[in-house]
């Protein structure tokens, strides 16, 4: 064998140790980056309500019209979504369509001697994910874990993307304290606000159905022909939906 055949054998023996050598620092890094993404993955899953994701959530339904969309847990706002509003006096919006029944109820209310405002009305998904998280900070606060606020604050909060304010469709109803007492308020709601329209969205007796909290100011939109179906009947949305379904 020449002293050149020597050479290249030397040569490509040397590139094959090399290679051995790359192969095995290469594979531990590989594995080291794989098990970061799973912990970082991990957490970012412990710190996130699982339903905010938005994980095999449904678009609402928008073929039963405007006022019938429903969201909750299980169906979210319609992408795309994004209703003309109207703003009120004290600086909350509606959507436009509702202003003048909304109005009214208001001038009836204060007319048999009620102050009453709108606390909330519309709210953009960043609003939505503020007030949840400020929920979440809170329990978390009292000593739960962040499992627990989490599903703590589930029961108060709509999971961002599933508000029905951010429909622009629903509003929370206070009282002037000053001048009249939350009861009265929410009596006066319980009784007449499907006259206008609006129904109570999130009663005691449905927390089960709704996924909510009973809600007492928090009133919805549905048109009078629906909300005075449901107040006979005594359905929520979820139910009256369910039952308007071929």
């Amino acid at each position: 064998m020449t002293d050149k055949a020597k050479g290249r054998i030397g040569k490509v023996k040397y590139k094959s140790y090399n290679k051995k050598k790359w192969f095995p620092r290469q594979f531990v890094k590989l594995i080291a980056g794989l098990v970061l993404l799973m912990v970082l993955g991990y957490t970012v899953v412990q710190m996130t309500p699982l339903r905010s994701l938005n994980l095999g959530i449904e678009e609402a339904d928008t073929s039963l019209g405007w006022n019938l969309i429903l969201v909750n847990k299980d169906y979210k706002i319609p992408s795309g979504y994004d209703p003309e509003l109207t703003e009120l006096s004290n600086g909350q919006k509606v959507d436009s369509r509702i202003y003048p029944q909304l109005q009214k109820m208001f001038d009836d209310a204060r007319a048999a001697g009620l102050e009453l405002f709108v606390r909330e009305g519309y709210r953009t998904t960043q609003e939505q994910q503020k007030i949840m998280d400020e929920k979440i900070e809170e329990y978390r606060a009292e000593g739960y874990s962040n499992s627990e606020a989490k599903e703590l604050a589930e029961k108060y909060v709509a999971i961002p993307g599933t508000s029905e304010h951010q429909l622009g469709l629903s509003v929370d109803i206070n009282a002037d304290t000053s001048k009249c007492s939350s009861d009265a308020v929410y009596a006066w709601l319980a009784e007449n606000a499907y006259k206008y329209g609006f129904i109570k969205r999130y009663p005691s007796e449905k927390v089960e159905i709704t996924g909510i909290n009973n809600e007492p100011w928090h009133y919805r939109y549905v048109g009078t022909e629906a909300a005075a179906q449901m107040q006979e009947s005594g359905l929520c949305l979820e139910e009256y939906i369910e039952q308007l379904k071929p």
